[in-house]
């Protein structure tokens, strides 16, 4: 077990986990764009292709290129370092422990959600009105989204650039891992409130994808961004399937 839990931290073992995901995002976008729907991103995707068109990354296929060829590079620099097994059972239980999570995610964080708000007064609406307007695939699509490219920024960019400063500062790394993770639940609960199609603010709501974000930054701290990735779409996939898309 303790072999398990060290190989699918290590940023190959991650990084090639989130590569599928990743892929059928970007298909399950290009399949929907040439049904004639309306173009279908997700928000922390489109922030990303912003900045990177900014720098001369054009189009979809550079863009995703750049990020494939961003994580090979990890992964290739990683396994020079130091041996890294690649076994196909190590992939199979990271999915099973991303299910695991995804299934106690909205039990955990709507409980806790709910102690919080009974000392305020307030009650947790479940579901966002905006999402909940799309068809079944439209949904999967975007939560898949959601998983690869909100965890990329929130957790990868944010909490792992922010953990850094904190640690160059001088604090001890318990408490950079922390305060970064609190920054980021933040942010990330904030964004989606953001733009023409974030939704209406609401304490509850705000309240339940901060804490959310909270866990979503301590299983990138403890297990890596691939699990954090996959924990995070599946239970929005959940979410939607079991609302009676």
């Amino acid at each position: 077990m303790d072999r398990y839990f060290h190989l699918s931290r290590t940023h190959t073992y991650s990084l090639l986990f989130a590569v599928p995901l990743l892929v059928l995002y970007e298909a399950g976008a290009a399949y929907l764009a040439q049904a004639g729907g309306p173009a279908l991103r997700n928000g922390a995707d489109v922030m990303l292709r912003t900045l990177l068109a900014a720098g001369g990354v054009q189009g979809t296929l550079a863009f995703t290129g750049v990020l494939l060829g961003a994580a090979l590079l990890v992964v290739v620099l990683e396994r020079r370092r130091r041996r890294v097994p690649l076994r196909a059972g190590v992939f199979g239980a990271m999915m099973l422990e991303s299910v695991v999570y995804a299934l106690l995610l909205g039990v955990v964080v709507g409980t806790a959600t709910q102690w919080v708000l009974e000392g305020m007064r307030l009650r947790l609406a479940v579901g966002s009105a905006g999402v909940g307007e799309l068809p079944l695939l439209h949904a999967v699509v975007l939560s898949l989204g959601a998983g690869i490219y909100e965890e990329l920024v929130f957790r990868v960019l944010l909490v792992g650039g922010l953990a850094g400063a904190f640690l160059a500062s001088g604090l001890p790394r318990t408490r950079a891992g922390g305060f970064a993770a609190l920054l980021a639940a933040l942010a990330f609960s904030a964004f989606h409130y953001i733009g023409p199609y974030g939704d209406p603010w609401e304490i509850p709501s705000f309240l339940f994808r901060f804490l959310a974000g909270l866990v979503f930054s301590v299983l990138f701290l403890l297990r890596g961004f691939g699990i954090a990735a996959w924990t995070h779409a599946l239970y929005d996939v959940f979410l939607f399937v079991g609302r009676g898309w």
